[in-house]
């Protein structure tokens, strides 16, 4: 039976075949579709509604997918999982540090399609530990908009941003083990060569600042983990 309100995903790709495939799983798996095949009309869709999730291909005919995340980041922090045929590692890194939460090679396995956009729609909803707002020196996070302000400045974090830090907010001065982190925040194990936590964790870096005497907000312990000094 479907459900009566099924989370709604926005797929950009120009391969129409491939979309009408892709749509047929996901409706399958329970989620409404919504597809555009160009960036243009993926951008006028993505401002027009209010999708859960946005799976987006690198290539698109008439802009780059990467040009489209910029824009998307610019609009919401909607999450965003990335496709690409080519699969290059920098097609990867430059996709996390505009701000993807995910990214996927083509061709993909839909099942782990799925899979990968299940564990980002799980992330998306509000921070379970605890209610209300977190509060570590000058940073402030509400648990359930997932948005951040420093110093009442408020930061421009995606959810993926903003769950890493919930999580190192509620150890505040603590290291939290890398692992434990990939698999709670970004719902898998890092494998030996998987940078998608440290480019998110440098993005977050960048986005928090330093502190007045130029430390680190996050530290790094080296093949260990990560706590937040306040």
């Amino acid at each position: 039976m479907a459900e009566l309100n099924p989370q709604h995903l926005l797929l950009i790709d120009d391969d129409q075949e491939l979309c009408e495939l892709l749509s047929d799983w996901l409706q399958g798996e329970g989620f409404a579709v919504t597809c555009a095949h160009d960036g243009r009309s993926g951008l006028q869709m993505a401002a027009a509604a209010e999708a859960d999730a946005i799976i987006l291909d690198l290539m698109l005919p008439d802009t780059s997918g990467l040009e489209v995340l910029r824009e998307l980041r610019r609009l919401h922090n909607t999450p965003v999982l990335m496709l690409s045929a080519r699969g290059e590692p920098i097609d990867r890194i430059l996709g996390l540090e505009l701000g993807a939460d995910d990214y996927l090679a083509k061709p993909c396995d839909p099942r782990e399609l799925v899979a990968r956009l299940r564990a980002l729609l799980r992330r998306s909803q509000p921070v379970p530990q605890g209610s209300g707002q977190l509060q570590c020196g000058a940073l402030r996070l509400d648990s359930e908009s997932l948005l951040v302000w420093r110093n009442d400045e408020l930061l421009a974090l995606t959810q993926t941003e903003a769950l890493i830090l919930a999580m190192l907010m509620h150890n505040s001065g603590q290291l939290v083990d890398r692992q434990q982190l990939s698999r709670e925040v970004l719902g898998k194990p890092l494998g030996p060569y998987d940078r998608s936590l440290d480019m998110h964790i440098s993005n977050l870096r960048r986005k928090l600042g330093q502190h007045a005497d130029g430390r680190p907000l996050i530290q790094s312990v080296r093949g260990r983990g990560y706590l937040l000094r306040q």
